[in-house]
């Protein structure tokens, strides 16, 4: 292990709302690097590759930076290359493929322990630490017998593999809907398994109307009140919530699209309450900072289990609190 670097700002997690911090604290002087266990905006490379966003891009721009799109809500791609630029224009300490093992409190300041993507251990010290890890760590699993067969997959990128294949679909969110509606395009023959007897109430407006035709045409199949009992090499096997009855269904491929979880035990090795069934940080909403003195959380890694409730449009907004929050405790 080299020497201990030093910085005022440690911020973990490369994304939108950890650049959003990255970008306040260059403006106000202070020295910080950014660490993230994969690439720039990770959360936005999984993203289907022809996803536009629901917000326009003014809601997306970090310190004052214009995003210039070709339409009136950007693109994934167009969104990658903008958080790029901002890395970029800040000249921010981005540190990619380098996990952080470990966080330690000193007596003056946090060291933390790092490994690169080549195995090389690296440590530095920061006065402040902030978490913005996003809340994409692992899938919500449906924790049945199958759940591991290749033919599964907790992540949708894009319809044409799917052609005229049988595919169930589960979930009522919008990335389940926006998901069954392109397979239908793709001439994959789609069932929905949803255990509500509607659609989430989050689905995005415009999406309703489409998936609704679909469905009372028959062109998507819907089985509500219902959950996947197993999962087989050929078929799914589906239980209907009230009455129990059982219901095999011939099968090539499995989507489970039921939304994803933080993984909090970072957070929580560094001595930061974390909510059981909530998921949420203990923190002041007003400055972000969590009952440890010096350490902060971004992001939707806030939200806790709902992912719904911050996004970059808000989450962005965190750097300027944060930042503010360091100032007056100087």
């Amino acid at each position: 292990m080299g020497s201990i670097r030093e910085v005022d700002l440690a911020i973990i997690g490369a994304g939108p709302c950890g650049l959003a911090v990255g970008a306040a604290a260059q403006k106000a002087g202070l020295t910080s690097v950014v660490f993230d266990r994969g690439p720039l905006c990770a959360s936005l490379v999984d993203y289907p590759p022809y996803m536009k966003f629901f917000s326009t891009p003014e809601k997306l721009e970090i310190e004052g930076v214009p995003f210039v799109t070709s339409d009136a809500n950007p693109t994934r791609r167009e969104a990658l290359a903008y958080y790029r630029g901002v890395a970029r224009y800040f000249e921010l300490d981005v540190r990619q493929y380098q996990e952080t093992l470990a966080v330690d409190a000193g007596a003056e300041a946090f060291v933390l322990r790092t490994r690169t993507h080549a195995g090389a251990h690296e440590a530095w010290t920061a006065r402040s630490v902030v978490v913005a890890t996003g809340g994409f760590h692992e899938p919500n699993l449906l924790g049945v017998p199958g759940e591991d067969l290749p033919n599964v997959s907790h992540q949708y990128r894009e319809a044409h593999p799917y052609w005229r294949q049988k595919v169930v679909v589960v979930g009522g969110g919008n990335s389940a809907v926006e998901a069954a509606l392109e397979l239908f395009r793709t001439e994959a023959r789609v069932t929905l398994v949803h255990f509500a007897s509607d659609f989430d109430s989050g689905v995005k407006p415009w999406l309703l109307p489409d998936i609704r035709n679909r469905v009372s045409a028959g062109e998507i199949a819907v089985r509500w009140r219902t959950r996947v009992a197993e999962i087989r090499p050929g078929s799914v096997v589906l239980r209907e919530e009230e009455w129990g009855g059982v219901e095999e269904l011939a099968n090539d491929w499995v989507l489970a699209l039921t939304g994803w979880r933080p993984e909090p035990r970072l957070l929580q090795s560094i001595g930061v309450p974390v909510d059981a069934g909530t998921g949420v940080p203990e923190h002041d909403p007003e400055t972000m900072e969590t009952p440890v003195d010096g350490v902060f959380v971004a992001g939707v890694l806030a939200a806790g289990l709902d992912a719904n409730r911050i996004f970059i449009e808000t989450g962005r907004l965190h750097g300027h609190r944060i930042v503010e929050a360091i100032r007056r405790g100087v």
